[in-house]
Formats: structure tokens, sequence, C-alpha cells
């Protein structure tokens, strides 16, 4: 059920009666000869894995999205997000996106760090009079030093994580989406991250949070919503709906 809000300024996200659906397969077979031996036998079938949700989040809350694998959640993010689209309902956004859901996933691997600063920043309305006043900001709390200036091939996993977070968390977004990326980098690394993280609540960002992480719940989100079977079971305050998930799990 939806949480009711007294003025509609203060909504940052709106979801009304959203459904989302995926088709699915059921012949897994990946070659072509398969493929065309299976011709005309190929079963598939719908799969509803969010089911006429609704819920609104106002400016400057902290929302975790709980519940266990496949339950919907990161499809709800995603949805927020715009990277897939509803069958049905309404999503309504007011405010700057800023994403940690696929991070880097804009890079082009053979630009350099500060070239993909750039690059992925376009992807939030950023153009460069826009992060040139912020990249010195984003490459030092990147940490990659020299780095910066070699292509984005070169990086290691988490030297890319770094980057795409450091751009994330610096292109002055109103709502942030998060999903399970505070556990990037090194203990030094995410310790930093989860001090950004902080420092952007107390901000008055907009943040919705899909973690496993029950430390980090409690620490971040005064809210959580309890996804069960593409359907929110419990809308409350977070100690509250941990309680309750937590006793069903056992």
């Amino acid at each position: 059920m939806a949480k009711k809000t007294k003025n509609k300024n203060d909504v940052a996200i709106s979801v009304k009666n959203v459904t989302k659906e995926f088709t699915v397969y059921e012949d897994k077979s990946y070659f072509l000869k398969e493929k065309i031996g299976h011709l005309g036998r190929n079963k598939k079938r719908k799969h509803v894995v969010l089911k006429d949700i609704s819920v609104d989040i106002k400016k400057g809350e902290s929302v975790a999205l709980i519940g266990v694998n496949g339950c919907g959640k990161s499809t709800l993010l995603k949805l927020l997000n715009k990277i897939i689209y509803p069958q049905k309902g309404t999503i309504e956004i007011n405010g700057k996106v800023s994403s940690m859901i696929e991070l880097g996933a804009g890079f082009n691997t053979d630009f350099t760090g500060r070239e993909n600063i750039y690059f992925n920043a376009s992807m939030y309305g950023l153009g460069k009079k826009d992060v040139d006043p912020i990249i010195d900001k984003i490459i030092e709390f990147s940490e990659l030093g020299d780095f910066i200036e070699s292509p984005v091939r070169t990086y290691s996993s988490g030297m890319y994580m770094r980057l795409a977070f450091s751009i994330a968390v610096n292109v002055q977004a109103d709502i942030l989406l998060i999903d399970e990326i505070l556990a990037v980098g090194d203990a030094h690394f995410q310790a930093k991250c989860l001090d950004k993280m902080k420092e952007l609540k107390a901000e008055g960002k907009t943040m919705v949070f899909v973690s496993h992480n029950t430390t980090q719940i409690k620490s971040f989100c005064d809210r959580a919503l309890w996804i069960r079977k593409g359907e929110i079971v419990m809308d409350g305050p977070t100690d509250d709906v941990l309680k309750k998930y937590i006793e069903e799990q056992g």
C-alpha cells in the first residue's frame, strides 16, 4: 500500500499500480543447430516479477527494499532508473537520479579514466562545463592517481568500480538508487564510501537502497519496504519491518 503524503511536491518517487513481467523460455539451448532442431517447439511462459505495486517515497527519505533473492526488489530499482519499463502502471521521478546499480556500464574501455568521467557524467545530463569544477574532486575520491590517464581496459575490477562510484556520488543528483554497491573495493575504500553515503543522506538526498546487509540498512534507512513474490507485504519503520522479515526467515 502506498504511503500517503500531504503535498505532492514533497514526493521524490511515485509508483502507481506497476506490474512487470518477463518472458521465460523453457528451451535452454544456445547453439544455432539446436535452435533450428527445436524450431516451433520452444515453449515460453510469462513470469510476473512485480504485481500491481504502489508506493510513494518522499524527498529526503532513505528507503530500504528488502526480501529474498528473486522477490523483485532489484527489478523495482531498475524500473526506477529506467533501465527497464513496466507493462502496466506509472512511475514518476521528481529530481535528477544517480544510479549505483550497474556502475560503469557506460564506460568506454578505450578511453582514459579522465575521459570516461566526462563520458559517463554526460549520461547524468552533465556537460563539460558542469564536470570541469568537480573533476578534481572525483579523481581525488577515486584514489586512482596517475592511472586516471590510462585506458580503463587496463584497470582492475576494483579500480573500475572505484571510478564509477566516485562519479555517481559527485554528480549532484537528488535521488540515489543503490544496489549492494557498498561492497566495492578494499576495506579502506568501503569505509570511505559509507562515510560519503552518510554525508549525502545528511544533505537531504533521497535514497533507495537494496541490500542484504542489515547493519547497513539500519545505518542508512529510516523506512523499509518488504517485497515478497512481487508484492509489498510491509511498509514501515526499518526496525519493525526487519524484525518481521527476520522472523519469517527463521
